[in-house]
């Protein structure tokens, strides 16, 4: 097998550690039987064996059978996949004869992964008789249920991890029958291991699978495929959330599984502290509802009592429906006294409250070990009396504090590390850093540009009357508290307020809307001072933009001004409006805010934070968090977060985010870096690639260009680089900085599809490149500055010469050669099938060629003599008076030098009529493909050779019963 092969490097190797860790290997053809055949969903006798054993003393084989038929019959949907999750997780019941009653069915053993069977196989065929049969790389069972596709490229393959996810998402769409059942998704091609979960294969549920320990492929694939792993991920680290009426699914990243893990240990331990630091955006509030709802049902913790507490009423509002979603039972603390009751009656389960709620809470309510405290916003809610009343209220319990906030300079944020850490070398259970959120992709960096100076606040009274006021300095501050100064600065709120300035401000978020953002498709918020500023924004703003590019979204009051109330919208319209904000391409692009939504809501379209509001530290680093959730769709790769300061804040960022930690550099960079860093990739560009070209003119250009890349190691470079290079230039277009680049930027983007059309044409190039630069392209390409380099004639018997007997260089000839061919192909291949061999040879000559394998000349010479087949295969095809499966065949067993094989032809036509569905049943496949192995070997073929002709003459009936 060759090196680097995905059979060799990447899928062998997987099932060889996946059976060092436990799971056993089923041969392909074994793995069929167990299905009963190739439209079988489960391993059925493995499935029914281990149904009956979990359940012992009342489910029966014919019981288990009918419990499989319901797992076959799950909707092929989200919906039939959170179905086929409920089976797992023992959720779904089924009717006792016996006890005549519904009793729970148990199909996973959590506690004891041994009791559970593993199985792994490769190459399974599935065929739901709708159309082409899929073949999945590796699938996994446990206890003979799929759970895990796996999808193995080749690491040497150019872009093999998006052809692996593009597989897994026709999977979705053309067997969905089989997926239903799958509960995760993984794509490796040795060097990344990505997963995620089956139904929803958006960017931002794709993780990079990591661990502490992992360095190499095999310790990635043994750390992730532990059994003991395997079944926590699928009972407990697999959600489905249902976000406004809108059912998604979700597994959780490696760092929240560790701390989940972390923090259960720590409940077991007499030790009662341990802080979870993550930064923001990276779903602590995930983490900490997975943590309490395995405390409830492991039965190790003996029905424990979870406190689930919060600051703040919206912070509650939000965490009920997140538990909501994803289908998990709690009581709300409501009140002091109703709280306080519920504690002196002992109640059990996961509690929701407020810190707020213990004041004065009695010492010592429970003396149990068994409660287990879990504190959002740790760094401001254990503040004053309240965090010693909820303490001295359970003196044995087990406290986890949950921050995403560095540690800041106060004594206070100090001491907050030194509540929760102090049972820690470090200070904390588990860390999650800003920096290793961008590198996994969790989030994006965030970059900032200050408006300019007409249009920002005196900056004496920004630093007078906000900025060096003491009682905001912190991390225990939250937005009400900077509100409640900003009422007091009077004239720095006049200041943001005028009207004048309302109205230029609002003119330029108009105009840059308009050319930065909206072009790139994605969204912003705006966010005033205040709620009558958002009011008077809205009015301004609409002068610039269609009025229903921008909605208001703040809370609304009685005795608000009849402006303020133009705006006072119901529940149920912001509930729409914070849905459709959330599409990319339905409206409103734009929400105008000052503290909704700035905590606790996701849109991950959301890339231009608009910022006129003062603010800081804490609730600065929370609110420009917005914009670092990832977004990646066709002509969309959200790279970064853009802040346009119109106050001046980050003016002195060391002020602004006043922290201690080494963690927070890096969190947010003026956009000065990036420019920088353009400048920078403009040299390299030069330098490099446009270098190549320099002095030369026409197909001398183009042969110096297609010389250069027929090196697969330098198209593989030169593609990370443009792609690098659109990101940035996707950011900062358009702006005078880059007007000295322009030219120089066209010609690299024209070099770029110089080589895309002639060594990768099967990808649309569209396709990678972004907005902004798919928009140069196409103004420069209707102004006849970028002309196709390689040409495509009608074939004919004049091509030939035209095409190889031209003065244009001999490279050149050999592309145009094979894109006349392939698209020969295209065009025919429906009527004409044996064309598609004719067009996989002229692929194997490129190929070939490019690996440097033979020479100009050589590639020439077998392209011509492939150019001349197609004509003498048209000129036969009227002589031969055969049908087109019979002649399609014919020309195939005559290339391959079988003498009989015109007879041959008629008699393979004759076995695909008396199949007629051979495509769709499995049966008629098998049968039909045994009759064409005994047919090759009476006609002389030695053993040996049938199994490839066999295999050629299906391609080639795949393609005339396509037509």
């Amino acid at each position: 097998m060759p090196i680097g092969s995905e059979g060799g490097s990447v899928q062998r190797p997987f099932i060889e550690y996946a059976q060092e860790v436990g799971w056993t290997y089923l041969e392909p053809a074994k793995a069929s039987e167990l299905r009963c055949g190739e439209n079988g969903l489960l391993l059925y006798e493995i499935f029914k064996q281990q149904a009956c054993a979990m359940n012992p003393g009342w489910l029966t084989d014919e019981m288990a059978e009918n419990l499989a038929a319901r797992l076959e019959r799950v909707r092929p949907n989200i919906e039939g996949n959170q179905d086929a999750w409920l089976y797992l997780r023992g959720q779904k019941t089924m009717f006792d004869p016996d006890a005549k009653r519904e009793r729970n069915v148990t199909l996973l053993d959590v506690y004891d992964p041994s009791n559970n069977v593993f199985h792994i196989t490769q190459e399974l065929r599935f065929d739901n008789g709708g159309g082409q049969p899929n073949r999945f790389d590796i699938t996994l069972f446990v206890n003979g249920i799929p759970v895990l596709l796996t999808e193995a490229k080749a690491p040497h393959v150019q872009d093999a991890m998006s052809m692996a996810l593009d597989q897994i998402e026709r999977y979705h769409r053309e067997s969905p029958e089989f997926v239903a059942l799958t509960q995760v998704y993984a794509a490796t091609h040795l060097i990344r291991f990505l997963y995620g979960p089956t139904w929803n294969l958006s960017a931002r549920a794709r993780l990079n699978w990591k661990d502490e320990t992992a360095g190499d492929y095999e310790t990635l694939v043994k750390h992730f495929l532990a059994p003991p792993r395997t079944v926590r991920v699928l009972n407990d680290y697999v959600k489905f959330v249902r976000k406004e009426d809108e059912l998604s699914k979700i597994v959780l990243a490696p760092h929240q599984m560790r701390a989940a893990e972390r923090s259960i240990g720590r409940a077991r331990e007499q030790k009662t502290r341990g802080l979870i630091w993550h930064t923001q955006g990276s779903g602590k509030t995930h983490t900490m509802m997975v943590i309490a709802k395995r405390l409830t049902e492991e039965p190790a913790f003996e029905n424990p009592t979870v406190l689930l507490i919060v600051d703040r009423l919206e912070l509650l509002d939000q965490l009920s429906k997140n538990l909501d979603a994803i289908g998990c039972f709690y009581k709300i603390g409501e009140g002091i006294r109703h709280l306080q009751g519920m504690l002196e009656s002992d109640e059990r389960g996961i509690i929701l409250t407020m810190i707020h709620r213990f004041d004065e809470m009695p010492a010592n309510m429970s003396a149990r070990s068994n409660i287990v405290v879990l504190i959002d916003e740790a760094h401001r809610t254990m503040g004053g009396t309240l965090g010693s009343y909820l303490m001295g209220a359970f003196p044995n319990a087990t406290f986890l504090g949950f921050t995403g906030t560095p540690i800041d300079k106060t004594a206070y944020g100090k001491g907050t590390f030194k509540t929760f850490g102090t049972d820690d070398e470090k200070g904390y259970l588990d860390k999650y850093s800003i920096r290793e959120s961008i590198e996994d992709g969790t989030t994006v960096p965030l970059h900032y540009t200050l408006a300019p100076n007409d249009l920002r606040v005196d900056r004496e009274t920004l630093e007078r009357e906000f900025l060096d006021m003491v009682v905001i300095q912190g991390v225990a501050v939250d937005m009400q508290q900077i509100d409640r100064v900003l009422e007091r600065a009077v004239t720095l709120r006049t200041m943001l307020k005028k009207p004048e300035r309302i109205e230029r401000v609002a003119a330029f978020v108009g105009e840059h809307f308009t050319l930065n953002v909206d072009p790139m498709g994605y969204k912003a918020f705006l966010v005033a001072v205040d709620r009558e500023a958002c009011a008077h924004y809205k009015v301004a703003l609409d002068e610039h933009l269609p009025s229903e590019w921008s909605e208001v979204v703040y809370s609304d009051s009685n005795s608000d001004s009849e402006l303020m109330k133009r705006f006072h919208i119901s529940e149920e319209r912001e509930k729409q409006i914070r849905k459709e904000f959330r599409k990319p391409d339905a409206l409103p692009k734009i929400l105008i805010v000052t503290e909704k939504l700035l905590t606790g809501y996701d849109a991950e379209i959301l890339y231009c934070m608009y910022l006129d509001k003062p603010m800081r530290d804490h609730v600065l680093l929370q609110t420009i968090a917005r914009i670092n959730r990832p977004f990646v769709d066709e002509h969309k790769r959200k790279t970064c977060g853009l802040v346009l300061d119109f106050v001046g804040i980050f003016e002195n960022l060391e002020k602004a985010l006043a922290f201690d930690s080494a963690d927070v550099s890096g969190v947010i960079d003026d956009i000065g870096v990036l420019e920088e860093l353009f400048a920078s990739e403009m040299q390299l560009g030069r330098d490099r690639y446009l270098s190549l070209c320099a002095g030369l003119k026409g197909d001398k250009e183009v042969e110096a260009i297609l010389d250069y890349f027929l090196d697969e190691d330098n198209r593989t470079e030169f593609y990370q680089y443009i792609y690098r290079l659109q990101d940035v230039f996707e950011i900062l277009a358009p702006s005078a900085f880059l007007r000295p680049f322009l030219a120089e930027y066209d010609e690299l983007i024209r070099v770029y599809l110089i080589v895309k059309e002639a060594y990768d044409p099967g990808t649309p190039t569209d396709r990678e490149l972004l907005r902004k630069t798919i928009d140069l392209v196409h103004k420069h390409t209707e102004a006849g500055e970028i002309s196709p380099p390689l040409e495509v004639v009608p074939l004919d018997e004049n091509a030939l010469d035209q095409l190889s007997g031209s003065s244009k260089p001999d490279i050149i000839k050999v592309f145009n050669l094979v894109k006349t061919i392939e698209e020969e192909v295209r065009l025919h291949e429906a009527t004409e099938p044996y064309l598609g061999s004719i067009g996989e040879l002229a692929q194997v000559v490129v190929e070939r060629f490019q690996q440097r394998q033979i020479e100009t000349e050589e590639a020439l010479k077998q392209l011509r003599e492939l150019f001349r087949d197609i004509m003498r295969a048209r000129k036969a095809s009227k002589e031969e008076g055969l049908g087109r499966l019979a002649f399609a065949v014919f020309w195939e067993l005559q290339r391959l030098g079988i003498p009989t094989a015109k007879d041959l032809a008629l008699n393979v036509d004759k076995v695909f009529q008396e199949s007629p569905h051979w495509r769709t049943s499995t049966a008629q496949y098998q049968q039909a493909r045994t009759r064409l192995y005994a047919m090759l070997l009476q006609g002389g073929l030695k053993t040996d050779e049938v199994k490839t002709v066999v295999d050629q003459i299906i391609r080639v009936g795949e393609r005339a019963t396509d037509a």
